[in-house]
């Protein structure tokens, strides 16, 4: 099992609960689990504050709860991104999405340029799985990039050194400027000992993400394997940004790769004068915020299924 860095307790009030058996810290870290106590080391950022409490029953099957406040910086996000993918995947989860803005956590899609949001990407992508692989795990890991161009970038800069795996989802054809690429048949790519798929940035091309669909299909699907999606621009098929008439193939998506979708971690922000931010961080609710002061953030409203982003911003944020 991957793990991830121990993390202090907080006293925020706590409001979801998972069915947890066991936490498994790295570095030797120790939570609460099933009304023992016990003690956690400090965590590499005291600021972030992760909520855990158990059930007083004794009952073997006790809750976990948990409640996370907004990140400070891109530090904490990854930390609390941490926690829940391990959570996600001691609930078995297999397919799961991490999805934030890269140009500032209070930014939206487009504040950056493409490119740069891109590559910030790749260097996030390299810090989380610094902190949450342990070294054991980085050659059964494998990252795909949109492209085979992408891959030889990351090996030349941000992944230079690494051990993980970095493959391609796509492969440019001459006729590229004109949407065609070379189809890359993804049950030739992954290799028996390979156990966790890392997809990068697949947003650029459609085809990109039709690809990833496949590699869950035939690779991830009936299989020990865990597959997580990092920043893939998934509002875009779940708003219908691309119209179903044009494009079948993403609006089969909806009905049935994405509800098999589980966001782990999730920042929409929203601006204007009605503005706040959609977040999420399993297994909490999900939350619209807005901000007070120079770094505070208020909770407006929460649920336990994702909204959609026109219900957020015409719905919710102005009503409160």
């Amino acid at each position: 099992m991957f793990s991830i860095s121990p993390f202090a307790p907080s006293s925020i009030p706590t409001s979801t609960v998972v069915k947890l058996e066991s936490f498994s810290l790295k570095n030797g870290g120790v939570i609460r689990i099933r009304g023992a106590n016990a003690l956690s080391k400090v965590p590499r950022n005291p600021k972030l504050a992760v909520c855990c409490s158990v059930s007083a029953s004794g009952d073997a099957n006790a809750s976990v709860q948990t409640d996370v406040p907004f990140p400070f910086d891109y530090s904490e996000l990854l930390e609390q991104a941490g926690v829940a993918v391990e959570l996600a995947m001691k609930d078995n989860k297999k397919l799961m999405e991490i999805e934030f803005p890269t140009a500032g956590l209070t930014s939206v899609p487009g504040d950056g340029e493409g490119g740069i949001e891109m590559t910030g990407s790749m260097q996030l992508i390299r810090e989380f799985c610094d902190r949450f692989i342990s070294s054991e795990k980085t050659t059964r890991t494998r990252i795909f990039f949109p492209e085979a161009n992408e891959v030889d970038f990351a090996r030349q800069s941000v992944f230079s050194g690494a051990s993980f795996k970095l493959d391609y989802l796509t492969k440019p054809s001459f006729f590229e400027d004109f949407g065609f690429v070379e189809k890359v048949k993804m049950s030739d790519r992954v290799k028996e000992e390979d156990e966790l798929f890392i997809a990068a940035y697949p947003y650029f091309n459609v085809n990109e993400i039709l690809v990833v669909e496949e590699l869950y299909r035939e690779a991830v699907l009936n299989t020990d394997r865990k597959l997580i999606i990092f920043n893939g621009e998934l509002d875009r098929i779940r708003s219908g940004y691309y119209p179903p008439f044009f494009y079948p193939k993403l609006a089969e998506l909806t009905k049935s790769f994405l509800p098999a979708m589980e966001t782990v971690y999730y920042i929409h922000n929203f601006k204007g004068r009605n503005g706040g931010v959609l977040f999420r961080c399993y297994p909490g609710p999900w939350k619209i915020l807005r901000k007070v002061g120079s770094s505070k953030y208020v909770c407006l409203h929460q649920q336990d299924t994702m909204p959609s982003l026109k219900e957020v911003a015409l719905d919710i944020l102005p009503t409160n």
